[in-house]
């Protein structure tokens, strides 16, 4: 189903474990559905912490398809990544941390608010 919906997840870092906080984070989310992942091959995805998971009663719900490795071009979440860095980063002077964080903030929730336009931005839709 495409709906061009979007879960933001911020963490100060990307490991196995806010991988999986952000897959809980889903699973509650959409409790009621089968979740297809489309991942890269990072290391985080295939932590033995991970695994266990998805072995796990709580893991049941998820299915991961993994993409070819070094091939960014295939992975519309990409595109999600360049429309942020578009519109808050490139040729934006922050005056500091918090201006960041209220700028990508406002992306977060204009994303949110616009799910056909990110299916036109992540090219699932005309």
């Amino acid at each position: 189903m495409q709906q061009g919906d979007v879960v933001f997840h911020r963490a100060s870092s990307a490991n196995a474990e806010t991988f999986l906080d952000f897959l809980r984070l889903l699973k509650e989310k959409y409790s009621d559905r089968f979740i297809v992942l489309v991942l890269d091959n990072a290391r985080i995805h295939h932590a033995n912490m991970v695994q266990a998971f998805l072995q796990s009663e709580e893991g049941d719900a998820f299915h991961f398809i993994f993409l070819l490795p070094y091939s960014p071009h295939l992975n519309p979440i990409e595109r999600l990544w360049k429309w942020l860095k578009d519109e808050v980063i490139a040729d934006v002077l922050h005056k500091d941390q918090k201006d960041i964080a209220q700028s990508i903030t406002r992306f977060e929730q204009h994303v949110l608010q616009h799910p056909d336009e990110v299916l036109r931005r992540i090219g699932c839709a005309a």
